[in-house]
């Protein structure tokens, strides 16, 4: 004898397809910030200055959003930048550094996300493993004007090493001769001169 089929199996497939469609538009909406935010981090200046400032607010759930992609897909470069920007504009570098690894794991060749691994280093009171992550974002492009800029900062701020400052500042503007805040570089050029005579 037939048996009429019950009207929540009867209909599972509907919901299963709703469901569907809002993970994808969760995760679309999520990937699309990434854009949103540029690809190199700002210049950093030091980690006394970096801890005065007030910590944003982190948007928990967007984070959790970036964790469960990752759950899923430890591969997803993308997911991974995001969650470690969105930590370190959050000034949470030591949370950050493990994503931006992630990320540089699976993409070497990104200068931009070794460089702002190197930077969340810095920031995280790791100085020695900063430069080495510059050295690697250097490796890839030997002119990286960022990489370049915060080298020179983690040398002098965190090495008290102004002679290699120096040499990271000048060849930034050798090989960058545009670049924007050059005078700023010249200040500090000479300011760690200065420190090289006293």
């Amino acid at each position: 004898m037939y048996e009429q089929e019950e009207p929540a199996s009867k209909y599972a497939w509907i919901v299963y397809a709703i469901a569907t469609m809002m993970t994808g538009g969760l995760m679309a909406y999520v990937l699309s910030s990434v854009a949103a935010r540029p690809a190199a981090v700002p210049p950093v200046a030091n980690v006394a200055g970096a801890a005065s400032a007030p910590a944003p607010l982190i948007d928990e759930g967007q984070l959790r959003a970036y964790r469960e992609i990752l759950a899923r897909d430890p591969k997803n470069v993308q997911a991974a930048v995001a969650a470690g920007n969105l930590l370190y504009d959050a000034h949470r570098y030591h949370e950050a550094v493990g994503f931006y690894q992630q990320a540089f794991a699976g993409n070497p060749s990104d200068v931009n996300v070794s460089t702002d691994l190197g930077t969340a280093l810095w920031y995280a009171g790791r100085p020695d493993e900063a430069l080495a992550q510059y050295e690697k974002s250097l490796a890839v492009n030997a002119t990286h004007a960022q990489t370049l800029f915060n080298m020179g900062i983690v040398r002098s701020d965190g090495k008290n090493d102004a002679t290699g400052a120096i040499e990271a500042w000048e060849r930034l503007l050798a090989t960058n001769p545009s670049y924007p805040d050059a005078p700023r570089v010249r200040s500090l050029i000479a300011d760690a001169r200065l420190k090289t005579k006293g």
